[in-house]
């Protein structure tokens, strides 16, 4: 009997896979995985139609363009797919703009050759409860289960630790801006990733999907510290995105930015993954919140002070 052979089109799933052990069952992957190293080595599966460059406005223009023709954002190589003769497929159904969706898969899965095709395992995470529990259901469809409920355990007790440390701190407020232009508040698990870390999160709500935010919203909040992580973004291309928030009215008066409490996140890599990093996330809200409490070592690797 050959080994289980799994193919990942969601990083956050690949990144569970190899939480488990299981890393070299993996055959096949989607272009936005890139963690653990040594994946980058496995066959690219997926591609997006959308131009990644430019600034946050631009890409926005781009996305809304394809979205106003009622196609999908990405391109699945089915032939390669099928040539890979997966097991299990790992894919999403949280956003159609972040990853690959089963619909995405629907015209490399039709008419599969041999038996009943591979088992499809579709992801859709709300906020952390949501987030461990698709690891227990990955683990199931990989035959770790119990692998999986043990690391889902450890993960969990990680953040409660955090949350302990900070009990009884000052908590200020704080605008995670999960993109910058137009403007757009971080919800599902990042407000609890906030609350975790000892702050308390403005404009979004747990388990509810990200807010588009009013410039004035903000400004009327007038928040203690802002967190830019915007979506499938690493940090020098939120760096590259400062000016567009500089130039907005009321920026300059802003109490995060007069106390210089402006931070600039990788967000490609961690907060916007519903996988196990969303640890080392709190972790760096934690350090950044807390310095006095917490230095996990992220700095200038994770998470940079915004140069304003």
């Amino acid at each position: 009997m050959r080994a289980q052979r799994i193919v990942s089109l969601l990083p956050s799933a690949t990144e569970m896979v190899a939480a488990l052990g299981l890393a070299h069952r993996l055959v096949g992957r989607s272009h936005q995985c890139d963690f653990p190293a040594g994946i980058e080595a496995l066959p690219v599966l997926s591609a997006t139609k959308v131009a990644l460059d430019g600034t946050s406005r631009d890409i926005d223009g781009r996305v809304n363009q394809i979205i106003a023709q009622g196609v999908s954002d990405y391109r699945v190589d089915a032939d390669l797919l099928r040539a890979l003769e997966p097991d299990v497929i790992l894919t999403q159904t949280q956003c159609a703009i972040c990853a690959v969706t089963p619909a995405d898969l629907e015209e490399a899965l039709c008419g599969w050759l041999g038996g009943a095709g591979p088992t499809l395992v579709s992801l859709a995470p709300d906020d952390l409860g949501d987030v461990w529990g698709d690891m227990v259901r990955v683990g199931a469809a990989l035959g770790a289960e119990r692998k999986a409920r043990a690391v889902a355990a450890e993960l969990r007790a990680r953040l409660a630790a955090i949350a302990e440390n900070t009990a009884g701190a000052t908590r200020p407020t704080v605008a995670a801006i999960e993109w910058i232009d137009p403007l757009m508040a971080g919800g599902n698990w990042m407000p609890e990733l906030i609350e975790i870390a000892g702050g308390t999160s403005l404009f979004a709500t747990a388990g509810q999907h990200s807010p588009w935010l009013d410039w004035g919203a903000l400004i009327a909040a007038d928040p203690d510290v802002i967190l830019l992580l915007p979506c499938g973004f690493r940090i020098d291309q939120s760096l590259a995105d400062l000016p567009l928030l500089a130039a907005q009215p009321g920026w300059a008066g802003l109490r995060a930015v007069r106390h210089g409490r402006v931070f600039v996140i990788d967000g490609h890599h961690y907060f916007n993954r519903p996988g196990p990093r969303l640890v080392e996330s709190a972790e760096m809200i934690a350090e950044i919140l807390h310095p006095d409490r917490f230095d996990f070592g992220h700095r200038e690797i994770g998470w940079v002070r915004a140069p304003i």
